[in-house]
């Protein structure tokens, strides 16, 4: 135990303790939203946006590198193959993109925990490929597996995070040719939530379709999604053969597929944030498009990742004006081609878990929920432009995607929400704290937070007078103290290990 956790005097109280405990037991697997959607543009400019997109498809076209099979699929769907260079109509792409379904299962190991994407749901999932972790005892380091290991329990625990994601970071002191074994096994034995699998080489990803098949069955996964792999195209207009052989992998097993343009505007993509948008749209379509021909229906998730940068030092920066409005009108987009969105998150440039990473955070992640985005990736955890993993961000991001949830739950309007009982029993100047509607509504009426102080100045400086990092040091500690880990059959578990045995017996190791 450590010198902090040894000083940590964190009084929790029963009750709230087992209010806490009940909430985390029931709630539910994703959240399905009773609010509107916030519509940024016009008919007009959606429009203009689709046109563009369009154009570049039809126009300019997408390089498809690195995979011939891929050019060989394009070819024999009919597009305009010039060496690597891939065209097609815009209609085609559109039916193709059509034949995606518009919402999905990805079902869990624990079925109670399977999670529908697309249509009014939303999903929540933590950062995903940070090399390095942060918390307030060890520092700034490379993550280890063991790291990896406590952020998968963490992240179970969490009931605000429905969707465990895969490098939640990167466990860097084991190979990078078998730390996907690793990985995709913690997934499976630490946690029953969905996961995504290995995408950064097509043995990768080919061990993940064959480690949850394993535990799901070939057979149940011929009809059910139980896995996906999220890839990035290597904008501007570059899909190369990682994802490309990724969609044959996982979709070619009926399985789905998530893929993300990364535009820096003003790098990556124009310094115009309609242009990039139109961009990510054009980039992302072709890659549904392909997933199409490879399997048709198998599952597609639209994404967007546009961030503006410092156009003196070229340092992306988050929380910004042009990637807030890039995350609604994208969701806009997305919904008007009937496709599952995934965009957003909790994305911060602070080093730290401070005021700016709290700010950049906080507007980043409500663009993104108003948005719509069905499928959040980097929901909690990201420090430093996403190149860290932060233990007490996480916990952090976690409580304030709670508070997302209660808003997406929208009001109630029946007669227990207008409480006009009360008023028969409170009288005029009179107050509300003890009467029979307060009293019969007191434990879920408003969201509680796990980590914010609103106690007076007195009970805060007799607590320690904590800042909100060091709560939440508190509280990860805890859930690691307190966790459970979920059954898996034993025979399961052994084909699990029997298979990692002999796929790192054949891998030679390899750090890059």
């Amino acid at each position: 135990m450590s010198e902090r956790q040894r000083k940590s005097t964190g009084r929790s109280r029963g009750g709230r303790a087992a209010k806490k405990q009940r909430a985390e037991h029931t709630a539910p697997a994703y959240i399905t939203r009773k609010i509107p959607f916030y519509e940024f543009l016009d008919e007009e400019g959606l429009v203009t946006l689709e046109k563009q997109a369009d154009w570049l498809i039809q126009e300019i076209g997408l390089e498809f590198r690195g995979d011939d099979e891929a050019l060989r699929i394009w070819k024999q769907a009919g597009a305009d193959v010039t060496g690597t260079r891939v065209r097609l109509p815009a209609d085609m792409a559109r039916a193709l993109c059509n034949t995606a379904p518009s919402r999905f299962i990805q079902h869990a190991r624990n079925p109670r925990r399977s999670v529908e994407i697309g249509g009014d749901s939303q999903v929540f999932a933590p950062v995903y490929g940070p090399p390095f972790v942060r918390d307030l005892d060890g520092g700034r380091r490379y993550g280890a597996m063991q790291d990896h290991e406590n952020l998968v329990k963490i992240c179970y625990s969490l009931p605000s995070l429905h969707h465990t994601g895969l490098v939640i970071c990167e466990p860097c002191d084991v190979p990078v040719s078998k730390r996907h074994l690793d990985m995709v096994y913690n997934q499976l034995r630490y946690n029953d939530k969905p996961f995504l699998g290995a995408i950064t080489e097509i043995s990768r990803a080919q061990d993940s379709v064959d480690m949850v098949k394993i535990v799901f069955g070939e057979e149940f996964m011929q009809n059910n999604c139980v896995i996906m792999g999220n890839v990035n195209t290597n904008s501007p207009l570059l899909i190369d053969k990682v994802v490309t052989e990724a969609a044959r992998i996982y979709c070619g097993a009926g399985q789905g597929l998530v893929a993300v343009p990364f535009i820096l505007s003003g790098a990556m993509g124009p310094v115009t944030t309609a242009a990039s948008i139109a961009q990510a749209l054009a980039e992302a379509m072709m890659v549904c498009a392909f997933t199409q021909l490879v399997r048709p229906g198998a599952p597609f998730i639209l994404g967007n990742f546009l961030s503006s940068m410092s156009l003196k030092s070229g340092a992306p920066t988050f929380g910004m004006p042009e990637p807030v409005m890039s995350n609604l009108i994208i969701g806009q987009l997305a919904r008007r081609l009937g496709l599952p969105l995934r965009c957003g998150g909790s994305l911060t440039a602070s080093k730290l878990p401070d005021a700016q990473a709290a700010a950049e955070s906080a507007d980043s992640m409500l663009s993104t929920v108003l948005g719509g985005a069905n499928f959040v990736l980097h929901a909690a955890g990201w420090l430093e432009g996403g190149l860290v993993t932060g233990y007490e961000k996480l916990v952090q991001d976690a409580d304030r995607l709670g508070a997302y949830q209660v808003m997406l739950g929208g009001m109630p309007m029946d007669e227990n929400a207008l409480a006009r009982s009360a008023y028969y029993e409170v009288e005029p100047a009179g107050h509300f704290l003890g009467c029979s509607h307060t009293m019969a509504n007191y434990e879920t009426a408003f969201y509680e937070s796990a980590l914010s102080d609103s106690e007076s100045f007195e009970q805060w400086e007799d607590q320690g007078s904590k800042d909100s990092a060091q709560r939440a040091y508190e509280r990860w500690n805890q859930i690691l103290k307190d966790y459970q880990q979920p059954k898996m059959e034993e025979a399961v578990h052994e084909q699990l290990l029997a298979y990692m045995t002999i796929r790192k017996e054949q891998l030679p190791d390899a750090w890059y």
